[in-house]
């Protein structure tokens, strides 16, 4: 009996001690979800390209919460999560402005939809660890930036293409590297060719502009011409 007795006293000794370890840990893991940290800061759309994007009113919403995650605890970016996703969602649905419309631009707000997705899949995973929260919110940021970028460099193009007249589809420049190409070399260039006149082309002459041809005569084959001033 009292084998039996010392036996339920360890146990119970160690059940309580298992307890009050559990219950050390809880309040630490909890302190670490209410920890606000700053996240990257995603690539922002050049000043003089926000005209472009007014009209893109599912854009602007993403965008304006989108600032949410920038400095967020794991227990924030949690309860943003859902409805992150739903305005992603929009988003992708919408009706782009026409420049926007290619695969490339589709492709780029695909994988931020895939994020927020899974953003607003861990809201429902009771064991998730902060590390998995945060990383996941960086994910979201940068599939973000990458929209970002993509709609600095289609803007750009279609700046650098109203600058010098022609498309970049025709002389085969490479937009990625537009740092490097002369606008005014390129546009006198361009110049050149439209005031370049073309073979066998046909001059008029201004009649007014040309001397009175009189008394013409015929001479040994040979035409003598007498010009009155």
């Amino acid at each position: 009996m009292k084998k039996y007795t010392a036996l339920l006293s360890i146990l119970l000794f160690y059940f309580c001690s298992t307890k009050e370890q559990e219950t050390e840990k809880l309040p630490i893991k909890k302190a670490k979800l209410s920890i606000a940290i700053a996240h990257t800061t995603p690539i922002k759309i050049e000043a003089s390209f926000l005209e472009h994007l007014d009209p893109w009113k599912e854009y602007k919403l993403v965008e304006e919460f989108v600032g949410k995650f920038h400095q967020t605890s794991p227990n924030e970016a949690l309860s943003n999560a859902l409805e992150l996703k739903s305005l992603v969602r929009h988003l992708k649905d919408s009706l782009k402005p026409i420049i926007f419309d290619s695969p490339s631009f589709n492709a780029r707000i695909n994988v931020l939809y895939s994020e927020a997705e899974r953003m607003a899949d861990i809201t429902f995973i009771p064991a998730i660890k902060t590390a998995e929260i945060n990383e996941q919110v960086e994910k979201t940021l940068g599939a973000f930036s990458a929209l970002n970028a993509k709609i600095n460099t289609v803007l750009s193009q279609k700046k650098f293409e109203d600058a010098i007249g022609i498309s970049t589809k025709f002389i085969g420049l490479d937009t990625t590297k537009m740092d490097r190409v002369s606008k005014k070399t390129v546009a006198v260039f361009d110049k050149k060719i439209k005031t370049k006149k073309a073979p066998n082309k046909k001059v008029k002459i201004d009649k007014n502009i040309l001397p009175d041809y009189k008394n013409t005569k015929r001479k040994n084959s040979f035409q003598k011409v007498k010009i009155n001033n």
